[in-house]
């Protein structure tokens, strides 16, 4: 389909939703970002119904580059509902459509919140320290608010409850990804074996963003506008998103700001615990630090083999996978990091 026909097919959709007489279509174009998903802004002017006027919103779908732990579109337009529900800073989720013949996949619209998304423009003097230690302190907030979704829930029963412990969850998990990829890995495997041997204790199940991270929050003038992404949703462990904010991989080289290259941890830790109530285990979040750069190897290793096969021939899938000797290097300076403070 055509992009222009795939826009006044979203359009009519709008304009039956909203029971407006006149819909028109003033933008549609693909928002950057989104390797697993595609994201498509699209404003329209809408005429008489329950909601006249302009409506900025964006259009989420399945991208080819989709992977499997992901959520349907309907699964993650669900997990939206929920955490908007609950308080947490994220674009209103308006419709749902599982019907694949109104424009060839199933998708979801949102209203599109404001400012930019953007790692490289947030971390490279677009905060001040105010604002950065702000937005930090906000970022602990916004976790603890979604972290206070648990299960059982009515409307997220699609998402399996571990069976082990998170953290034991995870690893099996990962051991699976590991085995089917054709190559030795010795890094990762020793890396996973230190996880199996220093499981922490355990912690309430919630729900977790499951890629809470700069990059999938978006901020205009230094503000927290709205958080992106959750087709990664699960019930797991808080510090799972603790420690995936924090990780090394996603400082984008501002290696002296732990969290996302923003902000200083003791800052997301104030923030988290002002609306939990309970400190932050320290210990804990450098333990899923880890997991999370596992993790994200593993991603990058699946990424890569699926251009090298030939499954689907793409610069940025070969891209990521170039940056296992970086992710694997980090681990293994922070697994001997944590040995010695244990010396």
């Amino acid at each position: 389909m055509e992009l222009e026909d795939t826009a006044k097919a979203l359009a009519q959709f709008v304009r039956l939703q909203t029971h407006a007489d006149k819909v028109g279509v003033l933008e549609f174009f693909r928002l950057s970002g989104g390797a697993i998903q595609n994201n498509y802004a699209l404003t329209v002017d809408l005429a008489g119904g329950r909601s006249p006027g302009r409506k900025e919103l964006v259009v989420r779908s399945d991208a080819p580059s989709r992977i499997a732990a992901s959520l349907s579109r309907p699964q993650e337009f669900h997990v939206l509902a929920a955490a908007y529900r609950a308080g947490v800073t994220v674009p209103q989720p308006l419709w749902l459509c599982e019907d694949e013949s109104l424009v060839g996949e199933a998708f979801c619209i949102m209203s599109r919140a404001r400012g930019s998304a953007s790692p490289r423009q947030l971390l490279r003097g677009a905060l001040n320290e105010a604002q950065a230690h702000t937005l930090t302190v906000q970022l602990g907030v916004e976790l603890a608010r979604l972290h206070q979704v648990r299960p059982p829930h009515p409307s997220l029963d699609f998402l399996p409850i571990p069976q082990a412990s998170p953290a034991l969850h995870r690893i099996q998990t990962y051991r699976q990804a590991l085995g089917s990829i054709p190559e030795p890995h010795p890094v990762l495997e020793w890396s996973l074996n230190y996880l199996q041997d220093h499981v922490p204790g355990g912690s309430e199940l919630v729900l977790c963003h499951g890629d809470f991270r700069t990059g999938n929050y978006m901020t205009e003038n230094g503000q927290l506008t709205a958080i992106l992404d959750w087709e990664f949703a699960a019930w797991s462990d808080p510090y799972e998103d603790l420690g995936w904010l924090c990780s090394k991989s996603w400082r984008f080289g501002v290696n002296d700001r732990q969290v996302g290259g923003v902000g200083h941890k003791n800052e997301l830790f104030e923030g988290y615990s002002s609306l939990s109530g309970k400190p932050v285990d320290t210990g804990k979040v450098l333990y899923w630090e880890i997991m999370a750069m596992t993790r994200w190897a593993i991603i990058a290793l699946q990424q890569a083999q699926r251009h090298l096969s030939g499954e689907q021939s793409s610069l940025e899938l070969a891209l990521t996978g170039r940056m296992l000797p970086e992710i694997e290097s980090d681990l293994l300076a922070q697994i001997h990091e944590i040995g010695k403070s244990h010396d």
